[in-house]
């Protein structure tokens, strides 16, 4: 028969803490972990834990048509970090401009860390790169350069691994007519709801 190398797993890690002199009582994490086949990719509480959303451009829906969604990582300094997970980001005027074939996220507001000092703290609205591949990143440009396209900021969150990821977007401008049909489904969606959520009542 096939060994069971999860067993053969636990039974090297026990070997192993017994000859660096660990106490033959393992804490309660280590066994998972071990049955896991240790941290790469068997971490449970990494793999539980979930996105926590930190900001939404809610004016891009209403202004913008959504052509396409990119997912961007962005290079932060520490204060702006600890920033942003006490949730202290507004997308709301920001925009993103290509440029020698980086993508630059502009106009962003990141408020300064409320215990930091002011020598040691970041510029509020500093041009951030975001992270992307080469090849996003030329697909984006030719679409703005040929179709008059702009690129936008959808939402910032911290993914299942707590990165802080940038939702953007390849995006057309709305005409007036056009919000004003937008405006009109989404009060026609939210009667939809009401009536329904009074209906189960």
């Amino acid at each position: 028969p096939v060994p069971d190398t999860r067993m053969a797993t636990v039974v090297l890690g026990v070997a192993w803490l017994a000859l660096a002199g660990a106490p033959q009582r393992l804490p309660r994490t280590t066994l998972p972990l071990l049955l896991a086949g240790g941290t790469k990719g068997g971490n449970f509480a990494s793999r539980d834990r979930v996105s926590k959303t930190v900001s939404i451009n809610r004016v891009v829906r209403r202004n913008y048509e959504i052509l396409e969604e990119y997912e961007a990582g962005i290079a932060l300094v520490g204060t702006e970090v600890k920033s942003c997970r006490n949730g202290q980001m507004n997308l709301r005027d920001g925009f993103c401009a290509i440029k020698d074939g980086e993508c630059w996220l502009e106009n962003v507001n990141i408020s300064p860390h409320s215990t930091t000092g002011t020598f040691f703290n970041h510029d509020e609205r500093r041009r951030r790169r975001l992270l992307l591949n080469k090849r996003e990143i030329r697909k984006m440009a030719s679409m703005v350069a040929q179709q008059g396209l702009t690129v936008v900021p959808l939402k910032a969150y911290f993914n299942s691994r707590s990165c802080l990821k940038i939702k953007i977007a390849v995006a057309r401008g709305k005409q007036n007519q056009d919000k004003r049909e937008t405006i009109r489904k989404r009060e026609q969606d939210r009667d939809v709801r009401r009536q329904t959520k009074l209906a189960t009542f």
